[in-house]
């Protein structure tokens, strides 16, 4: 293998992409584009929750409580209501998402140091708010009840309880999470769409007999076709890491060598696939459709970026072994939330660099210097 014939097909493959257009769009401003749609669009956070609350206590604790909901951003106070039915109303006819019942004992069993229970009622129809929902007013009933207990605890002059703890993303956005992962989706299927057009755009075009014909052998091939597509999804890299930290404020708490680096080893893996597919195809069209098809849906739905791996079917988490992007979501979520290094993300950067090489060898030994 010589560098000078490789850069000669790189400096070919980089000619067509700045005079295609299409190629260098597909390649800067997609990515750009499904950043913004999906960074704002996919969202799970959950607020300004329709609340109505039957307060049959009516005390100065009571109302506490009520003002806890009021104040959170997570619920947007509707007003009381006097007895189930007209909460049932307010929920049937989609008034109140949400609706807090306070017993009228509320107020007599704190000032006895009892447990003073609260009932919430969620609708239950769109069952991913709901969940959503209960979880917010445990967080609005659990900050109450800290500040219950440090007053009974100070009023004994004991040691008041510590508050709870949220670690890597204390304000819980949502975006903290998803805009990471939604770097590896996009990179994942970017790098395969991209290298899914170049060897078969050559049968198509008829000029891969003129580089069957010269000297150029099949390794010094596929490496000179790789090596432009990697800078462009470096750029895509760029991009998406400036665009993570002003344009959606995400953290990023680790070295960010090491997240160039692992992604580095990520796109190599992902335009080798890219590349395998376009030999066997060598139709442009069936290539795309199959890079999507291999590296878009399991990247989304079995790389753990919308759906908790564990809550999964025990085959289907079976499966998920196999995607790539669920290594590099694992990385990329580390580095940029908790800030961790090789020493924890050793495992997973290591598959990556073993299903990177896998698919160099694969797209090189698949490729020959044959017409047929």
């Amino acid at each position: 293998m010589k560098a000078r014939r490789v850069w000669a097909v790189s400096r070919k493959e980089f000619l067509h992409i700045l005079r295609d257009p299409l190629s260098l769009g597909m390649g800067i401003a997609i990515p750009v584009l499904l950043l913004v749609i999906y960074g704002y669009a996919l969202t799970m956070d959950v607020d300004e929750v329709p609340l109505v609350v039957w307060d049959q206590s009516e005390t100065p604790e009571s109302r506490e409580l009520v003002s806890g909901f009021a104040a959170s951003r997570y619920f947007a106070w509707q007003g009381h209501v006097r007895n189930y039915a007209e909460l049932e109303r307010a929920i049937d006819s989609r008034q109140a998402m949400a609706a807090l019942v306070i017993p009228a004992d509320f107020a007599a069993r704190l000032t006895a140091g009892r447990t003073a229970p609260a009932q919430m009622i969620v609708d239950g129809s769109d069952s991913n708010t709901a969940t959503i929902a209960l979880g917010y007013a445990d967080s609005v009933a659990e900050t109450y009840s800290q500040a219950v207990t440090l007053q009974q605890a100070l009023r004994m002059q004991g040691r008041s309880p510590d508050p709870p703890r949220v670690w890597f993303n204390p304000e819980l956005q949502s975006r903290f999470y998803i805009v990471p992962g939604l770097i590896a989706v996009m990179m994942m299927m970017i790098a395969a769409l991209l290298t899914s057009l170049t060897v078969a755009r050559e049968w198509e075009r008829g000029t891969m007999e003129q580089l069957i014909s010269t000297p150029v052998k099949g390794p010094e091939l596929i490496l000179g076709k790789l090596l432009p597509y990697l800078a462009v999804g470096l750029l895509d890299t760029v991009i998406a890491v400036v665009m993570g930290r002003f344009v959606f404020d995400v953290p990023l708490r680790g070295s960010i060598l090491l997240l160039f680096a692992v992604a580095t080893v990520f796109l190599v893996g992902g335009l080798s696939l890219g590349i395998l597919v376009s030999t066997i195809t060598r139709n442009q069209l069936m290539a795309s459709q199959l890079a999507a098809l291999l590296t878009l849906l399991p990247s989304v739905l079995l790389s753990g970026f919308v759906f908790e791996i564990r809550s999964m079917p025990a085959p289907i988490q079976i499966i998920t072994y196999l995607i790539p992007a669920r290594y590099f979501l694992n990385v990329l979520r580390g580095i940029y939330l908790k800030g961790v290094g090789l020493e924890i993300l050793a495992g997973e950067t290591l598959l990556l660099v073993l299903f990177s090489g896998m698919m160099v060898i694969l797209a090189m030994w698949k490729f020959r210097k044959k017409l047929v």
